[in-house]
Formats: C-alpha cells, structure tokens, sequence
C-alpha cells in the first residue's frame, strides 16, 4: 500500500473534502479518479465514502456536470455535487508535456486509477496498460466503458442506452405500450456499483499478489446482470407461457408485464384515494396472505371458494385478484392500506414519491438523506452512503470546487515549488 497522501487540516468538527475519517476501511487506498459525469463518479464517490483518498482530476474546464443542469446560476450543479462528494479536486491538462510528466507521479503514488473515457483515449494519451504497470505494478487499473469488445465497442453509451440493449427497457412497460426506461440509473451508477466490487476485490487479491490488475466493467453487462431474471424467464418460455405474467398472449420472447413481480409471488400496484400520481400501494399475495386479504376486502367467502383458494387457481385471473383488492384499496389513502395490510403481515408498500423520499425522517435518521453545507451554493440535499460498516462510519461532506486543493497536492503532496505551479496555471497545465 502506498503512502496515504497527507489529507487536509480543518477546524476542529468541521471536515473537508477529501478528508477519511480515522479507521474507515479504506484509509490509506489513494485512488486517482479520472472519471465524468455519472458512472465513474458514482463509484469513486462510494470509495470515497469506505475512506479511500479520492483525488479527482479535472480537466482545466472541470468535470461537464458542474454546469449541466443548474439550478443556480455560476454555481457547481446538483448533479455535480450529489456525486462528488468527500473527494479532492485537482486540475491537470494532461495534453501538455509537464501534464504528463505530473500525471505519472500522480500514477505512481495511487494504488487506483478509475477512468471512464472513450474506448482507447487513456491508451492516446501515451498511457497503456503496459506503461501504468511500469510505472507503478501495484495499481489497480479500472475502467468502465459502454460495451465490451466486439461490434458494440465504438457506441457511443449514455444511461439509457445501455437501459436499451442490457434487456430493461424491452421487459419494462405496460403490454400494450412501448418499452420504457427505468427511473433508477442502472446504466451509470449501477454500473459505478459493479465497478467498486471489481476494485475491491482487486485491492484484496493485491495483499496476496503485490500486483495490481486490470477492472474493465462494460454498462451494457452491469444492466444485463442486472436483469438476469428476464433472462431466467426467456428460457422458462420454451416450456410454455408464463403463469406468473398477467399478459394474455406470450410470443417468443418476454414481454413486457407492467407492475407484474413476475417471481414466485404474484404482485401488482394498486389504487388508493385520492388517486394521484403515486397514490399506490405495492402488494404482494402470498398464499398465507389470501385469507385475511378476503376478509380486508369483504369477500372472505374467496378464501374457501375452489375457484380461488389455491395459489394455482389464481394464476390464471391475477388480473381479476388485484381489481378485487383495488376495489377495497381505492377508497382509503395508501398509509391508511398499508397499515391495514401490515397489520396482516402481507408484504406491501406505499409509491413513495420523490418528494415524499425527501421528507421521510426514517430516511435521514439512517444517513440516507442528508443535508449538506457547500460555500458556494449553500445547503443542499443528497443520497447518503448505502453501505453501512459497523466499523467504518461515514460522514457525508461537501464536493470540492474546481482545482479546490492544487496546492495541497502539488505543493504540499508532490513538492512542486511555489512558482513552479504558478507558472503551470498561467500556461493552462493546471
């Protein structure tokens, strides 16, 4: 493990981008990221939250992010913020010369370097993996790309078109309506996921090795993993249509199934008052739940009739079974039904709204929303850390601004002299 870079002095209970907290699982890791916009960020940030060093390097414009999107003028954007957080930034015009010459210090001292640029454009950059290795053979090298290789490798891959050809988008959506994608960003950030545990095991082969290796995780593959269940149900339709689908007409290939679970457990969305836009409660019938649904919705005698009682008589009528409980559950407000339904121990769920997800105190009780102080934009919200380690807490600080820590890692980390890095700035290398 290399020597962890000095992290940076703050007043007491008051942090600083970048810097770990003592004993997190990941102090001491220097990561070298060299990512933009969602996928790349989203795993260096979740390193950044187990403790690793995070330093981001920017070109002298900045990530794309910080303008897109904004909400307020001339400040870094939410989607900037919400997936940089608790890294350090550094700028570096890696074209130039005296940028490459920094650039392989920089190398040297990481043990890993994230990157998500087109296919070949580290390799252009006179940085193949064959050179990484020579510099330092310790690191990790990982790499997220849109396809893997083969006739898709030069696409040019944004979220939801790795949606679109990992199989969500052409198994989400009503029968009748044309595929859809997937508010959850499993294009970018899922894949940022895969990538933090390709690195992670990575690092851990490492302690045994003393070599690093090569992390290549495609988005079109995290999406495919992702949806391996559709994948299950497209060979199960060699034998025959499947039950648990509501859909009436079965081809050769999945269908769309709308708010279908499609598993074991039949499940479905169903109304509730006053019927808006998320005024829905997710349930799901399981055969021990049958019972006393029939007597929530006032129809008991179901539970005994034969033409309902068994699991394997209501496959064929699911469409039928959750109108019965719409009927019920459209004249109460969905807290009021997933009480009544909790009450019960059937399994269910109210539609949480976005809105709804902000304000839930649950939710920020356990870290999961939270409010985060920024000098530029003042206090805005963000998603916590979803990985909870009994021994490496996190605390969720701000992203840094443009170049925030050049002399803190060129001066002070790579003792670079004061005119030196003077000098860089005014001929655009930092």
């Amino acid at each position: 493990m290399s020597q962890a870079l000095e992290p940076p002095h703050a007043p007491p209970g008051q942090a600083q981008p970048g810097q770990a907290q003592p004993g997190q699982a990941l102090t001491g890791i220097r990561v070298l990221d060299m990512t933009h916009v969602q996928s790349g960020p989203s795993a260096t940030q979740l390193l950044a939250w187990l403790g690793a060093d995070v330093i981001k390097l920017e070109n002298t414009s900045g990530d794309i992010t910080r303008t897109q999107l904004r909400d307020i003028p001339d400040v870094d954007s939410l989607y900037f913020t919400m997936l940089n957080c608790n890294k350090r930034s550094i700028t570096l015009n890696t074209k130039s010369e005296r940028g490459k010459e920094i650039l392989t210090e920089l190398i040297r001292r990481s043990d890993v370097l994230v990157e998500n640029f087109g296919p070949g454009a580290v390799d252009r950059m006179g940085f193949t993996w064959e050179r990484i290795q020579e510099i330092n053979p310790r690191l990790v090298y990982a790499s997220i790309k849109g396809f893997g290789e083969g006739p898709y490798t030069k696409f040019k891959a944004y979220e939801v078109v790795a949606q679109a050809m990992g199989g969500s988008m052409s198994t989400t959506g009503f029968a009748d309506g044309p595929p859809l994608a997937t508010g959850a960003q499993i294009g970018d950030s899922g894949t940022g996921v895969h990538c933090v545990a390709g690195i992670l095991a990575a690092l851990y082969q490492r302690t045994r090795t003393g070599r690093g290796q090569r992390v290549n995780v495609a988005m079109q593959h995290a999406v495919l993993n992702l949806c391996r269940v559709k994948l299950r149900d497209q060979q199960r339709l060699a034998h025959g249509p499947l039950a648990e689908y509501p859909n009436d007409d079965f081809g050769d290939e999945v269908p769309r199934s709308g708010n279908a679970s499609g598993g074991g457990q039949p499940g479905w969305a169903v109304t509730c008052a006053p019927g808006g836009p998320n005024d829905y409660v997710y349930v799901i019938v399981q055969p021990v739940g049958w019972e006393p649904i029939t007597r929530l919705i006032g129809r008991p005698e179901l539970a005994e009739d034969p033409e309902w009682a068994s699991p394997e008589a209501r496959l064929p009528k699911l469409a039928k079974m959750f109108q019965l409980i719409e009927e019920w559950s459209s004249t109460l407000p969905k807290w009021e039904v997933l009480e009544q339904l909790t009450a019960h121990n059937i399994p269910c769920g109210p539609i949480l709204s976005t809105k709804e997800i902000v304000e839930d105190a649950s939710l920020a009780a356990n870290g999961m929303i939270v409010e985060v102080d920024h000098p530029e934009r003042g206090s805005f919200t963000t998603v916590g850390s979803p990985l909870k380690l009994s021994d490496s807490p996190v605390r969720v600080e701000r992203s840094p601004l443009l170049g925030e820590h050049n002399e803190e890692v060129y001066i002070g980390e790579l003792g670079l002299g004061d005119e030196e890095v003077r000098l860089l700035k005014t001929d655009g290398v930092i």
